[in-house]
């Protein structure tokens, strides 16, 4: 695939008022999520679950891709369709998360580094074969009083560029997600100067790893206070640092970034979207690639009867959709 024809992807999937969903969640994430609303976590409520979500109606209106796991891109629907077929033709392009997870990073307690590169390029190859048009690869930033150490984000940014390589050689729109976390008590500033150290990093490791990024989508997490910190920033002023250290950190020439929503609620990612939104004009459209803050709402439904409640819940799916995508244009507000 030429850089022409990643590009095409990548600005398909930061389309005006689109975004993208996550249900990428590893066997382990999501059976502590259906174990929560009283579901056994078996393959098939797995795959009725994800069926679910991605056949929601009029989803491409502004959901532009979603991001699956390994098992489900494998896996068809009720109607023995593939999945990614099945989202082809609802105009949802397919993702899908590649990379192994976090593990402790040796000699640096208490950082972690994602690992997942080895094997990487045939894996990836199968990935295109299924039809998948993107990957996502996430590393995990942590903050405490001794982390994150600057050897983490520098192996953690070393590790999303060589993903970002291989895929782009594969013919996958790499989205790298440096996600800061929001656990910890450190404030806005801390949280600023952390996104901004591990955004140079980031950069300059895609840069040297001859990444083109043109072809490349940044999932990025919001500046935001710790969960634990006792003064937590409005709304306006975390949307005023996180524009500001995107700005100082991250080339024009990207063609969008997403946001995840890393634990905040459904209203806060949504009215944080919004508000980030509504300082632009920006360099880049900024969207939303959502998990929890788009579908926790209709699990807790859909769990109380999976056959009957399929309908009801997909309203809510599309619902959260609209939402984010109006945030995505700044255009939301919290009374519609």
């Amino acid at each position: 695939m030429s850089i022409e024809d990643l590009e095409n992807v990548a600005l398909a999937m930061v389309a005006p008022g689109k975004g993208i969903i996550a249900v990428d969640e590893s066997t382990g994430t999501i059976t502590k999520r259906l174990t929560a609303v009283g579901l056994e976590s078996t393959p098939e409520i797995r795959r009725a679950y994800r069926e679910m979500l991605v056949t929601t109606p009029g989803l491409k209106e502004h959901i532009s891709g979603a991001i699956l796991y390994d098992e489900t891109i494998r896996e068809t629907t009720s109607t023995g369709e593939p999945f990614p077929a099945v989202m082809r033709k609802a105009g949802i392009i397919p993702g899908i998360k590649v990379d192994k997870g976090p593990k402790p990073l040796a000699g640096f307690p208490g950082d972690v580094v994602t690992e997942g590169l080895d094997g990487l390029r045939e894996r990836l190859q199968e990935y295109v074969k299924l039809g998948a048009q993107f990957a996502k690869w996430r590393a995990v930033i942590k903050i405490s009083e001794d982390t994150p150490s600057s050897t983490a984000i520098e192996a953690n940014c070393h590790a999303l560029a060589r993903y970002a390589a291989l895929c782009q050689e594969a013919g996958l729109v790499p989205m790298v997600e440096p996600e800061v976390l929001m656990d910890g008590d450190h404030d806005l500033a801390v949280s600023y100067e952390v996104h901004e150290a591990v955004l140079r990093s980031l950069f300059s490791a895609l840069y040297e790893q001859n990444v083109m990024l043109e072809g490349t989508i940044l999932k990025a997490s919001m500046v935001i206070a710790g969960t634990d910190c006792a003064d937590q920033a409005d709304i306006d002023d975390v949307a005023e640092a996180t524009v500001r250290v995107l700005k100082s950190t991250v080339p024009a020439a990207l063609p969008g970034i997403v946001f995840l929503s890393g634990g905040q609620t459904d209203e806060q990612a949504t009215a944080h979207l919004n508000a980030i939104n509504r300082l632009g004009p920006h360099p880049w459209p900024l969207s939303f690639s959502y998990g929890r803050a788009m579908v926790s709402s209709a699990l807790k439904l859909w769990a109380k009867d999976t056959k009957a409640n399929v309908a009801e819940a997909q309203k809510i799916v599309f619902a959260r959709a609209r939402d984010n995508g109006l945030a995505a244009l700044g255009q939301w507000s919290s009374g519609k």
